[in-house]
């Protein structure tokens, strides 16, 4: 039984704004692991380790939690950092208007139960991971920084698709692929 590190995502664009945003990261030399441009994402479920006999289920999973969702906009504006100032793990650039996502998250994160997939403890947060801090160093400039953004409108997109992407780790860092990917 082959298995693989999968989650269920909507691809988003790295938009210009976006990769300004991380080149101020970057010039900060904070401890901050940014996920590269073209593996920006929204992430609706974080599966782990998924068998691969199990495509096909979650691709039905994914097809009844957006069924009747039609395509909607979705804005990208503002920044901030889980779990709190003084303790940040993850920087991330914030959604306007995510009732839809959180909409079809709750539903993909209740209907993989019956799979064996935990459902999550908190509810869903709609954002868009940008980097994972890895130690305090240059913690203030790092605010400075996503302080600086905290208004800032970085994209508005057209949402069409949900996706189940597998995620390879490399000392590159990871390769998604795209298994699955439902329209709206």
């Amino acid at each position: 039984m082959a298995v693989f590190r999968g989650f269920i995502a909507i691809e988003i664009p790295a938009a210009p704004s976006i990769i300004d945003f991380e080149n101020a990261i970057a010039k900060t030399s904070a401890d901050v692991k940014l996920v590269e441009p073209e593996n920006i994402h929204l992430t609706l479920k974080f599966l782990g380790d998924t068998n691969e006999e199990q495509i096909d289920a979650i691709g039905r999973v994914i097809e009844e939690s957006v069924a009747g969702i039609k395509p909607f906009m979705l804005t990208l504006k503002g920044t901030g950092v889980f779990p709190n100032e003084r303790y940040i793990k993850v920087v991330w650039v914030g959604i306007v208007n995510g009732d839809n996502l959180s909409r079809i998250a709750q539903a993909i994160d209740q209907k993989l139960e019956p799979l064996g997939f935990t459902k999550e403890r908190r509810g869903y947060s709609a954002h868009l991971t940008i980097g994972r801090v890895r130690t305090a160093k240059n913690k203030d400039q790092l605010l400075t920084v996503i302080q600086k953004y905290q208004e800032k409108e970085f994209l508005q997109k057209e949402i069409q698709a949900v996706a189940l992407k597998k995620s390879d780790l490399t000392p590159q860092g990871p390769i998604y692929t795209t298994l699955r990917e439902i329209p709206l």
